[in-house]
């Protein structure tokens, strides 16, 4: 199932690789060092670069939201152990019965 969903996106990158191999100057300023590669690989690493950005932010928001759940988990086994311990001693009395006050109408 996998490969189906690859294979499409595989072949679509070695055609972009073989159609685009004009060399490009890259020169990254302030530093003196420049470089010529094909237009595809320039593309293709700016492409890698984005794409391993964008997977840390949605993985730092995934550790925020695994954090937030974990704790959770925990509060809730909290609350079900006092709910246990007020099961285990009995039912609370009720109070007896008092005098009923009503407020007097205006």
């Amino acid at each position: 199932m996998r490969w189906i969903l690859i294979l499409p996106f595989l072949v679509l990158i070695v055609l972009f690789a073989l159609s685009n191999q004009q060399n490009v100057h890259l020169a990254l300023w302030p530093a003196q060092g420049w470089t010529e590669l094909p237009v595809a690989i320039a593309v293709l690493m700016a492409a890698a670069a984005a794409f391993i950005l964008g997977a840390l932010l949605v993985w730092f928001d995934v550790l925020a939201q695994r954090r937030r759940a974990r704790r959770a988990e925990r509060r809730v086994r909290m609350l079900e152990e006092q709910l246990e311990d007020l099961r285990a001693r009995g039912p609370i009395p009720s109070p007896p019965p008092g005098p009923v006050s009503r407020a007097a109408p205006r």
